[in-house]
């Protein structure tokens, strides 16, 4: 058996430190591909405009599990869908789509049961 001198000892102590460092580093920072796919990009916001705030849709809220947005008038569900999950981190279960009498094209979408359309309307501060 090799008997270590007190400087070997000490190089590894440091090699392992940094190893660990550089683990714990590589764990907790996000790469820049997961930052883009989590963040909106200008093309999602000319797709998904703005949160819908009335009394019928805060009520949808509340009783369904529903929030509507308005939506770009030649959008489809699918992007809809698309944009929405990755955007604010949720599960959709249902989209409808309707135009109103004003011209606007609502997405009424319905979020999974694991979600709550009270959690994600209160971080886009319509509650």
């Amino acid at each position: 058996m090799v008997k270590l001198t007190k400087t070997d000892k000490i190089q590894q102590k440091a090699e392992t430190a940094k190893k660990t460092e550089t683990e714990k580093t590589k764990e907790t920072k996000p790469t820049k591909k997961e930052i883009i796919e989590t963040t909106a990009t200008i093309k999602d916001l000319e797709i998904v405009l703005y949160p819908l705030v009335t009394e019928k849709a805060v009520n949808m809220i509340d009783s369904e599990n529903k929030i509507t947005f308005i939506v770009n008038k030649n959008t489809n569900k699918k992007k809809v869908k698309e944009i929405i999950e990755r955007v604010y981190n949720v599960k959709v279960d249902k989209i409808n789509m309707v135009r109103d009498m004003k011209g606007r094209k609502k997405a009424i979408v319905k979020l999974k049961k694991e979600f709550k359309a009270n959690d994600l309307a209160t971080k886009l501060k319509i509650l």
